[in-house]
């Protein structure tokens, strides 16, 4: 047997025993690592486990959700989530589409998504905790509104995409692509808000703070106030400091690319060191069972490129007779990959897949790659994606475990139906 489906069957049965079994599913797959690729692909153990670690990933996870802990422990969260109900006059339904709009719009300016979601996730999700909104529908707003603005001409995704069709020798039309993805996400979205919850958040109107507890009054629902102490008192020396860091944060990590794991750490630190107190309890709110689940998975998942095994499953699409099946196939590969790993790897690795297809059919070059790059990016929900493994950490505990079971539904769910949507929606009129 191929040692690349062998790695691939690897990850089926780190699934099965996960799924069967109440096991940390990262711990699982570190040990499935060194199995399969030491002592199975006699891959060096430092290959396997040292350079395959998701480090970057592992310091962003940590970074921002200590720098978070820090800013909801002393209020700064609070206060901001007052003021954007304040911003929306207390229409709780208007809430989740703000989110949507902000983090599309930027993702459009060319905002590297994995930033963006970094900075929006934490806000959103408190909203969700605070406003009785429920965390799924929160978290994917954010990550659905990154994808809608994710293939801008002007963004990161939509640059790169251009530009590795152009270095093939093809020709797409970049605002056909945008378009596509705006109108998918959009559609996403859309569901995501009638399936979890949105509709019940019509007609609620909150006053500044509130909580859980919906009343009628002259036929407006409205909630009422919550126990907790007043969230609208003022800006402390405290609260002031964290909201100068997280400025700084947003716009090291969106205007200048900063390092997003760094910057956060750095910010984090600093007020550690003015409030030691605050910091020392912050540390143990990072969500570290999420961050061994996500670092060992993707681990995992870096032994199967190393191996091959998504090259393995691509090589098959060019044995593939029928335009459009081949079409399928690549667009599923796309979606299955990005769920893991990253999407800008994915998608710079398959567009020249996708070059022979064009080349033996009729097909058109910018439906299929619209096709490829919303499947490939709208994926990114999956908690084993940078995206949505951030959309897991700043979840409240409680809720943590749910949310990232039904993250985990919704993403592979999306590696079924995305690309045979899109290839039905853009691929197969061109066929």
């Amino acid at each position: 047997m191929p040692i690349e489906l062998v790695a691939l069957i690897g990850l089926l049965v780190v699934f099965a025993i996960t799924t069967v079994l109440d096991v940390n599913m990262g711990a699982v797959a570190f040990v499935a690592a060194f199995a399969v690729g030491t002592l199975v692909a006699g891959v060096p153990v430092d290959e396997v486990i040292t350079e395959g670690f998701p480090a970057e990933l592992f310091l962003t996870l940590v970074g921002v959700t200590y720098l978070f802990a820090i800013a909801r422990d002393n209020g700064t969260i609070t206060w901001l989530t007052s003021a954007g109900v304040r911003m929306v006059r207390g229409r709780l339904v208007l809430v989740p589409w703000v989110m949507f709009v902000v983090t599309g719009l930027l993702a459009m300016a060319g905002a590297p998504l994995v930033a963006v979601i970094a900075v929006l996730a934490p806000v959103a999700l408190e909203f969700a905790r605070r406003y009785d909104i429920k965390p799924l529908l929160m978290g994917l707003m954010v990550v659905n509104g990154g994808a809608a603005g994710g293939l801008a001409p002007s963004s990161v995704l939509g640059s790169l995409s251009n530009a590795v069709v152009e270095s093939n020798g093809l020709a797409i039309d970049p605002v056909l692509l945008f378009a596509g993805s705006l109108a998918f996400n959009l559609a996403l979205g859309v569901t995501g808000f009638v399936l979890f919850g949105g509709l019940r958040l019509i007609g609620v109107r909150t006053a500044v703070p509130a909580r859980v507890g919906v009343t009628g009054r002259g036929g407006v629902a409205v909630a009422e106030p919550p126990d907790e102490p007043e969230a609208d008192a003022g800006l402390d020396r405290h609260r002031v400091a964290t909201l100068t860091g997280l400025v700084v944060l947003a716009v090291g990590a969106l205007a200048f690319e900063v390092n997003i794991g760094v910057l956060a750490m750095t910010v984090a630190v600093a007020l550690s060191v003015a409030r030691p107190s605050v910091g020392r309890q912050a540390v143990h709110q990072v969500a570290w069972p999420t961050v061994l689940l996500v670092c060992g998975t993707l681990t995992y998942v870096n032994l199967l490129q190393t191996l091959g095994t998504l090259d393995y499953l691509g090589r098959g699409v060019a044995a593939v007779g029928v335009p459009i099946l081949g079409a399928l196939i690549i667009c599923g590969i796309g979606a299955l990959g990005s769920a893991f790993a990253s999407t800008i790897g994915m998608l710079g690795a398959l567009i020249p897949l996708a070059v022979p297809l064009l080349g033996d059919s009729t097909l058109s070059a910018t439906a299929l790659i619209t096709a490829l790059a919303i499947s490939s990016l709208v994926v990114d929900a999956s908690p084993l994606s940078s995206t949505g493994a951030l959309v897991v950490a700043n979840t409240p505990a409680p809720q943590r475990d749910r949310v990232f079971r039904q993250l985990l539904v919704w993403g592979f769910s999306l590696i079924v139906i995305a690309p045979v949507v899109t290839c039905l929606a853009f691929v197969l009129p061109t066929s």
